[in-house]
């Protein structure tokens, strides 16, 4: 009989402080991601097997080596259970989206932040965005906005031929373009001036390039959603403080028209978001 859940599963190889240890894992497409504590590396391929037996669908269970780092985001990954392979294929909100696991940065936790943002954009909206990966959220907005044009910006090889891919496979190549190229080169050379609306959804480069969204966006203003770390109890002020101070040095000023704390990272550290409406001051 097919085991419950994970734990359920191993009840037998594992002791119950060993069960204790065992993490939450992400499922992309038929590919899981579990990060195994250093405590359990021995029995990564039993931590493996176990995952398989209970969710029947997946092809490879990978253990999440090292954590995300690098110019591109990336993470180090190896198969622990199944075929050997890290490219998965994802489906969300009516979206495809294939990609590399262990050459791009892909979480299928901000399926709900992405469909929230396209909901957001409004009809004629020029949109660019300026970490795109293999353009979920370009994706989505296409799919469920009526936005005329989404610049679709990444500077990983990788990324772009998967994003390439999937504006191809999701058929939304007359208003997704996807462009290589560091965020920054590109809007001073291409985009400035351009849109309406510029997104921001990688928080370890969103302070670097706040002054890249204000240049991307139409001389007399828009909106930016910028996502940010916040630390507990006030997740959201610091935030926007550096947005009004960074928006002021441009001769912009900043009004918060909503934010959302998306998920913890860490105790009292919070992945968060606020949409900013961006005028002239």
């Amino acid at each position: 009989m097919k085991p419950k859940d994970i734990r359920e599963a191993l009840r037998g190889e594992l002791t119950d402080e060993e069960l204790a240890q065992l993490r939450a894992f992400d499922v992309v497409g038929d590919v899981a991601v579990i990060k195994i504590p250093e405590q359990l590396l021995q029995k990564k391929r039993a931590i493996g097997r176990a995952l398989m037996r209970v969710h029947t669908h997946l092809r490879t269970v990978l253990n999440q080596v090292s954590p995300v780092g690098g110019e591109f985001r990336t993470r180090e990954l190896e198969v622990i259970a199944g075929e050997p392979s890290t490219e998965a294929t994802h489906h969300e909100s009516g979206c495809t989206f294939k990609t590399d696991l262990a050459q791009v940065y892909f979480s299928p936790r901000l399926a709900h932040e992405r469909l929230r943002i396209a909901k957001l954009v409004r009809k004629g909206e020029v949109v660019t965005n300026l970490f795109a990966g293999v353009g979920c959220y370009s994706i989505v907005i296409a799919k469920h906005s009526g936005a005329a044009r989404v610049y679709s910006i990444d500077k990983n090889p990788a990324a772009f031929k998967f994003m390439t891919e999937n504006i191809r496979v999701n058929k939304v190549g007359d208003r997704v373009v996807s462009i290589l190229g560091d965020a920054r080169d590109v809007v001073e050379k291409q985009l400035a001036g351009k849109s309406d609306r510029a997104v921001m959804p990688l928080p370890e480069l969103a302070r670097q390039f706040f002054d890249v969204a204000l240049r991307a966006l139409r001389p007399a203003g828009g909106v930016i959603h910028f996502y940010d770390f916040g630390q507990a109890p006030d997740i959201f002020s610091p935030s926007l403080e550096f947005a009004r101070n960074a928006a002021a040095e441009k001769n912009f000023k900043v009004e918060m028209i909503g934010s959302r704390a998306i998920r913890s990272y860490a105790p009292r550290c919070h992945h968060i978001v606020l949409d900013l409406s961006i005028s002239q001051k």
